[in-house]
């Protein structure tokens, strides 16, 4: 059974990603495990005030209260979908929240994340300097990001970017996995440059290897890459956009701000970030 962390801080951001982690759980055949961190001050030692460890476990307790009820109301958004089946274990962590991601990503021996992102375009948010888009690059696992715009809907079609590279296909048949227990196709786009030097032997020897798989293979050619990939989430009705982190500040050029006014004629999906094989 696959183990999912689901980082919350119980907000409406949070909440709407904690539906579509419920429902990647059932498509994984997964189990969710639920992080809340919180700060607690820090103090000089030669100024502690008599009654601090007093605050201090106070404060502990009042975010495990906090925790207590809030957890409720989460297994009512599972028993509303009739995924009340999906286990959920719960840890409370005091600290940084990405340095306690990474922990817990260990310690429980994690295959996914999904967390909840906001933002003026989403993406936007998720990839240019924001706690998501910090765990994509210090995990290893693959990090599915959900825009608060984004509603859950059934995965049908899943997007994937390639570049034709040989370490591109594991990436590729861990999508094909989970397109295979949704029923959806996968659609790859390849965006070819002036500069790409991808040979059309290549893309017809991954046509050849994928052929009795899912899969359906688009090349484009343009050298306004992001937008070309904008618009083929948009026209080819994608439902999940998975993309390799092999290149960080490509995410960010992605989503930039200027990208802000072609981005609001397009549904914002989630974004699954996976790592070179």
């Amino acid at each position: 059974m696959k183990k999912i962390l689901f980082p919350t801080d119980f907000s409406e951001v949070a909440n709407n990603a904690f539906i579509h982690a419920l429902e990647f759980a059932k498509i994984v055949n997964g189990e969710l495990v639920l992080l809340h961190t919180f700060d607690l001050p820090i103090i000089d030692n030669q100024f502690i005030p008599d009654n601090y460890y007093t605050i201090f476990d106070s404060l502990q307790l009042a975010q495990f209260d906090m925790f207590k009820e809030e957890i409720p109301k989460l297994r009512e958004i599972a028993q509303k979908r009739k995924l009340e089946h999906i286990k959920l274990s719960h840890k409370l962590m005091d600290g940084d929240l990405i340095f306690n991601i990474k922990n817990a990503v260990k310690e429980e021996n994690i295959d996914f994340i999904v967390m909840g992102t906001s933002g003026a375009t989403g993406w936007e948010s998720f990839f240019v300097g924001s706690n998501t888009g910090s765990v994509v690059t210090t995990v290893d696992v693959p990090v599915l990001s959900v825009p608060v715009e984004a509603q859950f809907t059934k995965i049908e079609t899943i997007g994937f970017t390639t570049r034709f590279r040989d370490k591109d296909k594991t990436a590729l048949r861990q999508v094909i996995k989970i397109a295979k227990k949704t029923h959806a196709i996968v659609k790859c786009l390849y965006v070819k440059t002036s500069k790409s030097d991808v040979s059309d032997v290549t893309i017809n020897q991954w046509k050849t290897e994928f052929e009795h798989e899912p899969v359906k293979f688009s090349v484009v050619t343009s050298d306004e890459v992001k937008g070309t990939i904008l618009d083929f989430v948009s026209h080819k009705n994608i439902d999940i956009l998975a993309m390799i982190t092999h290149k960080r500040n490509f995410f960010s050029e992605l989503f930039d701000p200027s990208l802000t006014q072609k981005m609001t004629n397009i549904s914002i999906v989630p974004v699954l970030a996976m790592h070179e094989g």
